[in-house]
């Protein structure tokens, strides 16, 4: 496997959270935080013997970089303003 594949899908994998993000905003906090528990539990999951090999180690490797993103850039993303009160 090329290295340029390897280095076009991680990197691919760590910028489309942020696009995801900047385009539809955060979702509900519990969805990140599911998110950040998928990647680990995909991350200490065992690979079964037969699957072993390149390809599976980029896939899993790029679905685990995609959701810890994902999950963890998320407070960036929350909007700060707070709507005006009729009182002010």
């Amino acid at each position: 496997m090329s290295s340029g594949l390897v280095l076009a899908a991680y990197s691919c994998a760590a910028i489309l959270p942020f696009v995801a993000l900047h385009f539809f905003g955060a979702r509900p906090w519990y969805w990140h935080v599911l998110s950040i528990c998928l990647a680990f539990a995909l991350g200490f999951a065992p690979i079964p013997e037969q699957w072993h090999g390149p390809y599976v180690d980029l896939i899993t490797g790029v679905a685990f970089t995609f959701l810890l993103v994902w999950g963890v850039a998320a407070p960036l993303f929350i909007p700060h303003h707070r709507p005006h009160s009729r009182l002010s």
